[in-house]
């Protein structure tokens, strides 16, 4: 079973607690087209073949998943990254404060926030993927859900779900464990637009840090999972050119229909020449900020001293621990 491969000891629960784990999404689901870009209740049987990778995606009753709802699995996969991260026993089935994932991915916290949040986990249950995708090792051709099973464990007194078991398909634990993830940029919650998300995860997956990244209109529509005609995807995108909302990247239009993406200058910026954080500072930090994730900390810390100067530090160790002592958030580098 995936919960033996789990570090920091076998465990088949995990609380997720982590207050300000980092965005993390899986590779498989960012390079091929799994979810519904649509918004409207979307009951088509996808498939896709794309270089020795194929995929079937057969909803339910109440249509696929879409790429909003997937806002779920990602808060799943960002806590269990983070709780790896800090040494925790891990385990596939996840519960979750609804209240704490609708914040973590820039929901409002409604009554009607919550019946779609509902909603979304009835999706995710009942869309089915036959795919043949590598995860972690591993290459089987088999069906299964998105989540396999999920139940709210509390509700408030009028109703509302409060806190929610999920049972993650072994697929996607399998890829979270061999760390098959990419960090996303937090803004990625504001981009409302189905293709907006989908051409972001496409151009974090390949692009990355490179100088730029180039594909045809005709592959990136196949890749996007897009149902719109080709002529009115490629209006769309130049309509996304024209805003340049993407976070962390640049879209540009090249001669013989191709796209065109670069890396926002911070993407290009060198890494901080601070040496690593010792084993011992990042416990300290834990004790100080109980419940946060402390490598989210310590990148904000990183971007904070870059931004503010590059001032020379004597002990990053002491100067990161004072940095949290104020606040874990100040405009100081302590």
């Amino acid at each position: 079973m995936a919960e033996a491969l789990q570090p920091g000891g076998r465990g088949d629960f995990f609380l997720c607690d982590f207050l300000d784990a980092i965005p993390k999404n899986d590779l498989a689901t960012m390079e091929h087209p799994v979810f519904s870009l649509s918004t409207r209740p979307d009951r088509r049987i996808l498939s896709y073949a794309h270089n020795g990778s194929e995929i079937t995606v057969t909803p339910s009753v109440r249509g696929l998943a879409t790429i909003h709802d997937k806002d779920i699995l990602i808060f799943c996969v960002s806590q269990i990254m983070a709780a790896i991260n800090a040494g925790r026993a891990v385990g596939r089935r996840v519960q979750l404060r609804a209240h704490d994932l609708l914040l973590a991915t820039g929901r409002e916290t409604s009554g009607d926030a919550y019946r779609r949040l509902r909603e979304a986990f009835e999706r995710l249950a009942g869309t089915r993927i036959t795919t043949n995708i590598l995860t972690g090792d591993h290459e089987v051709t088999s069906g299964f859900g998105l989540i396999e099973s999920w139940e709210i464990v509390r509700k408030s007194r009028g109703g509302r779900m409060v806190s929610v078991a999920v049972t993650l398909s072994e697929w996607l634990y399998r890829a979270v464990l061999s760390k098959s993830v990419l960090t996303l940029s937090r803004d990625y919650f504001r981009l409302r637009k189905p293709l907006e998300r989908r051409i972001y995860e496409i151009a974090r997956k390949h692009c990355g840090r490179q100088p730029a990244w180039r594909i045809s209109v005709k592959v990136l529509h196949k890749k996007s999972g897009s149902a719109s005609p080709r002529r009115v995807f490629r209006k769309m995108l130049r309509d996304m050119i024209a805003a340049d909302a993407l976070p962390d990247y640049h879209l540009g239009e090249e001669p013989g229909d191709i796209l065109r993406v670069t890396p926002r200058d911070h993407l290009l910026e060198p890494p901080s020449h601070l040496p690593p954080l010792s084993a011992d500072t990042l416990d300290a930090a834990r004790r100080l900020a109980p419940g946060l994730d402390v490598h989210a900390l310590e990148a904000r810390w990183r971007t904070v001293w870059a931004t503010t100067g590059r001032t020379r530090l004597r002990s990053p160790d002491a100067a990161f621990l004072g940095w949290v002592r104020k606040g874990r958030g100040g405009d100081g580098t302590a």
